[in-house]
């Protein structure tokens, strides 16, 4: 990918961006939102907001971007004809947006068959956004612009780290990472795509992760790995497909961290 075309492919990441969040702002806190759970088993909620701000960022990506395949968390995935693929999660945190939270997020990333090119992670409500792709690594919001850059921190004991739930993934998969946080700082728990934004901004060390999709993780790693950052599996190997995934902000954390969960696992 040449400079031109990550211009434009940037740009066109943050207008879909601009298109979801004037969807997902006109329901949020809006009183009564309706809701359904996708989920056979506990309650995996989606909103009409959802919907809405998925299908109009796909309808944008069909306009401009015909050949360019589409894999969403909402509708059936299009099969790339170019090799490109736009990864959507239109609301990340369903959950804390229908209790009102503003941590919720718009996840976009752009794969190039091996691996996510462009992130974007979008905090409609609080007007911060996120961007990564290669050397990108930028932050904008209501104070201003500035560039992203992990933490230098390279010791568990020093680490800050989160998790969405408490509850993380299975049995086993609690057990190892109640193990890591054990040894860490400080824990803290929620903030869903928000944690993955802090990390690549250098305000917390760790994120654990189990149980992904791809549309979960894609973007987060695009804009970690450009703030330099790692992402992995809890095995080491390329995330982007989700699953149990780990984002570290150095080296050594990241190799610290993975000895401990490879006790456990």
């Amino acid at each position: 990918m040449d400079e031109k075309q990550k211009s434009d492919f940037v740009d066109l990441a943050h207008r879909l961006a601009d298109a979801a969040k004037a969807e997902t702002l006109s329901y949020f806190r809006g009183g009564a939102l309706a809701t359904q759970s996708k989920g056979e088993v506990g309650f995996d909620p989606v909103t009409a907001a959802d919907r809405a701000a998925e299908r109009i960022m796909r309808e944008m990506i069909e306009a401009e971007r015909p050949d360019d395949g589409i894999l969403g968390e909402e509708f059936g995935p299009k099969e790339s004809a170019s090799g490109l693929t736009w990864v959507l999660d239109p609301i990340d945190g369903t959950r804390g947006y229908i209790s009102g939270t503003p941590t919720w997020g718009t996840l976009i990333a752009l794969h190039d068959g091996s691996q996510p090119v462009v992130g974007l992670i979008d905090q409609p409500y609080i007007g911060e956004r996120f961007t990564g792709a290669g050397e990108l690594a930028t932050f904008s919001g209501p104070h201003g612009s500035s560039g992203l850059q992990v933490s230098a921190t390279t010791q568990i004991s020093n680490a800050v780290i989160f998790t969405t739930f408490p509850e993380i993934g299975s049995a086993t998969e609690q057990a190892a990472f109640h193990a890591l946080a054990s040894e860490c700082r400080l824990t803290r728990y929620g903030m869903d795509c928000y944690a993955y934004a802090l990390l690549a901004m250098g305000q917390i060390d760790l994120v654990i992760e189990a149980g992904l999709h791809a549309y979960d993780i894609q973007a987060p790693i695009a804009v970690i790995e450009a703030a330099g950052g790692i992402v992995t599996t809890w095995g080491g190997g390329a995330a982007d497909q989700g699953g149990r995934v780990i984002a570290a902000a150095t080296p050594q954390l990241h190799e610290a961290a993975l000895e401990v969960l490879a006790r456990h696992v």
